[in-house]
């Protein structure tokens, strides 16, 4: 069975082929809104595919003192997020959304992230790498901002798009002859 990733995340379909779930991607005609909650978005990603086949939606936000940081708007926005996160903890908040017939699963997933203390010279070097582009929190732990990261708690790939481990276990249950 073919799971239907209603995401156009290059990270969301590098983690399902690293988990060897076989899945093809349908860009999802769902806007979002900028700051919205996560579990609103991924239900309104996966509910705006049509498709007989489970349709997953996901969306991941980071969340530092009840501001929602998501996608930076430009250079100066990832700045500030990054200076916010410095040497400091945040919660990396996913929605999940998987969509199977007539049954809906939604659920949120959070890990604990801390940064280290950063100084300006180091916002000023991982903003020239690019990386911040399109990443919630505007920073990819998977790339080069793994050097910004002191700890982490909870699941490795739900800070990088996707809570793999929530998604095994509901395809699991859902699917046991088949996932």
């Amino acid at each position: 069975m073919t799971l239907v990733l209603a995401s156009t995340s290059p990270q969301r379909r590098a983690i399902l082929t690293q988990l060897g779930i076989p899945f093809e991607v349908v860009v999802p005609p769902y806007e979002e809104t900028p700051g919205g909650d996560p579990l609103e978005h991924a239900a309104g990603k996966a509910r705006s595919v049509v498709d007989p086949r489970p349709v997953l939606g996901v969306d991941t936000v980071v969340l530092i003192d009840g501001e929602i940081l998501g996608k930076p708007v430009d250079a100066a926005d990832a700045a500030r997020m990054l200076r916010l996160l410095a040497g400091r903890e945040h919660e990396v908040v996913s929605g999940l959304c998987l969509r199977t017939g007539g049954h809906e699963e939604l659920l949120v997933e959070r890990t604990r992230v801390r940064f280290r203390p950063l100084g300006d010279r180091d916002v000023e070097r991982y903003l020239a790498t690019g990386e911040w582009e399109g990443r919630a929190g505007s920073y990819a732990i998977q790339g080069v901002g793994a050097g910004l990261v002191e700890r982490i708690e909870g699941d490795y790939l739900n800070v990088v798009g996707l809570p793999a481990a929530l998604l095994v276990r509901l395809l699991g249950e859902r699917f046991p002859d088949t996932y």
